[in-house]
């Protein structure tokens, strides 16, 4: 398959003639739109090759109003199951037979598994859970252990994210977003977490709301956070402004930006001279991909030869 190489869902449908060219079997796929663009191929056909499984993974453009009818047709062609990127992660949690509870809190799917036995569609995020492997990986510490500040908690991945946190049972987590309404309701969802009799509450809530443009109550929150989260799309543009004014950040800051296209956005630059330690995104995706591999084969995912995938990948 060619580097940027899409298959429609016609092709889906016909799917022995459409895939001729491929080298191995094509059974596993990323749904988006648009779709070219992904990395995933780039990690997962190595993986697959490292663990000699004959499956090829391809893109697939697939528009909103056919997503329901090509997760359908996954079965019928023979599919082990998908992963789902923009738009589609919300559409897809509501049409698959069964979702995992992070999905089911997440309120999206990113994975899919496909049961050979009976055709039916399982869906999971492996956003969050993606996203805890990473910060293990890049600061050595654990979820439960830091006071967490999530930039862009409202949707998406920043959703997310706020879930395994607080399913993991971070000592605390500040939800900051743009419209401050999304996170409020998000905060009433979560509260369940974070009500522990037998522990002590210290001065400040455990678990709290705040506008991503209220920079007062930004700053307040940054002298009781640990691990600064990016998950805005803020910093992809070399001319986009700071999300934190670079004086906020304190040497004992970890600072995690999803983004890792480009490698180095400015919140890791401020980071960096400010004597935090900080990490892109790319670990993130590394390990959500891992994970989606891991449900797809019931087998521990071969991650250095997806990790080597994706940094080739980069830097073409």
């Amino acid at each position: 398959m060619s580097d940027n190489t899409t298959y429609s869902l016609a092709d889906l449908q016909s799917w022995a003639n459409a895939s001729k060219a491929l080298a191995k079997p094509g059974k596993l796929a990323v749904f988006g739109d648009p779709i070219a663009h992904s990395l995933s191929p780039q990690m997962h056909n190595p993986a697959l090759e490292a663990a000699k499984i004959d499956a090829e993974y391809v893109r697939l453009h697939i528009a909103p109003a056919n997503l329901e009818t090509a997760l359908r047709e996954l079965p019928k062609q023979g599919f082990i199951g998908t992963n789902v990127t923009i738009p589609h992660k919300t559409e897809v949690a509501k049409i698959v037979d069964h979702v995992s509870e992070v999905a089911r809190r997440t309120g999206a799917v990113n994975t899919v598994l496909v049961n050979k036995e009976n055709g039916e569609l399982t869906g999971h995020s492996t956003d969050g859970p993606g996203f805890q492997r990473a910060i293990r990986e890049e600061f050595s510490v654990d979820l439960k252990d830091l006071r967490i500040l999530i930039l862009g908690a409202g949707g998406g991945a920043g959703r997310a994210v706020a879930v395994q946190c607080a399913m993991e049972h971070c000592e605390r987590l500040v939800l900051a977003n743009r419209t401050l309404s999304k996170v409020k309701t998000l905060e009433a969802e979560l509260e369940e977490f974070f009500h522990d009799p037998d522990r002590l509450e210290g001065p400040a809530e455990r678990l709290t709301a705040i506008a991503l443009e209220d920079a007062e109550a930004l700053a307040n929150e940054l002298y009781q956070i640990d691990l600064i989260v990016n998950a805005t799309s803020i910093g992809m543009k070399t001319t986009d402004p700071p999300l934190i004014p670079c004086h906020q950040i304190q040497p004992h800051h970890l600072v995690y930006d999803m983004i890792y296209s480009p490698p180095r956005t400015r919140l890791l630059a401020d980071a960096e001279a400010a004597g935090a330690r900080a990490a892109n995104g790319l670990s993130m995706l590394l390990w959500q991909g891992a994970l989606a591999f891991e449900f797809w084969f019931n087998q521990e995912a071969p991650v250095e030869a997806m990790r080597k995938g994706l940094t080739d990948a980069l830097k073409d």
